[in-house]
């Protein structure tokens, strides 16, 4: 008695499940743009608080 499994071809995807696969792969590699936008913000308004207390020294130690 065999028990050997003779090996099948891969079977095709059809254009629908390619379709949503590509789809989710897309949202998953992005960031949203909500929490880019969010990072941009803070990150501008950590560089001008930044730039004023450095001003306020600078003025401080004249």
């Amino acid at each position: 008695m065999s028990d050997t499994v003779e090996p099948t071809a891969p079977r095709q995807a059809d254009a629908a499940e390619v379709a949503e696969v590509a789809e989710v792969a897309d949202i998953e590699d992005r960031t949203p743009r909500g929490i880019a936008f969010r990072a941009f913000v803070y990150l501008v308004a950590v560089h001008v608080i930044s730039a004023f207390f450095f001003l306020l020294f600078y003025l401080g130690d004249r």
